[in-house]
């Protein structure tokens, strides 16, 4: 499976958006309330888009993934007790799959296709944080070798923080 990864484009929103909102819905199927209308709004998206950090991976030419990839950090990153604090670090944002292409093990090519590209910029860690009661999402990061550094409590419930060093 041979995934094409570039930056999006706001021809893209519209496509993006139809991903998110299946996602979300089938996230609620499986009782995982961690999306909804108030984030992330498809304004969300466009303003990664504008700021040139919102990428798509695409499968057989529509879009089976999307994530952020920026340096910004919620207040709430303050509680993480960051292992690699001194080093370059990014963080992903917003990654999403396709319900289409779920269980095909998309995300975890991303994530190792984020780590490349990060490594060829001289990156030395990610971070990022997952919803404590998104029971596939914690075992992505946790196979993926992300470890737990802190806790976010945001209005969904509890997020925990995490880090890799790549």
């Amino acid at each position: 499976m041979k995934i094409i990864y570039r930056k999006a484009e706001m021809t893209d929103i519209d496509e993006i958006f139809r991903l998110v909102e299946g996602a979300v819905r089938q996230m609620e199927r499986c009782g995982i309330e961690q999306w909804d209308e108030i984030y992330p709004t498809k304004g969300d998206f466009i303003a990664d888009v504008r700021k040139n950090e919102l990428y798509i991976g695409a499968l057989h030419n529509e879009i089976a993934v999307v994530y952020a990839l920026n340096k910004e950090c919620d207040a709430q990153y303050r509680n993480g007790e960051w292992r690699y604090g001194g080093e370059d670090y990014c963080v992903i944002h917003r990654l999403c799959v396709a319900p289409t292409y779920q269980n095909r093990g998309i995300a975890r090519m991303t994530l190792q296709y984020i780590e490349n590209q990060l490594k060829c910029c001289s990156i030395k860690a990610i971070r990022l944080d997952v919803f404590s009661q998104n029971p596939y999402a914690l075992k992505l990061y946790a196979d993926s070798g992300y470890s737990k550094v802190g806790i976010a409590d945001w209005r969904k419930g509890r997020f925990f923080l995490m880090e890799k060093l790549i």
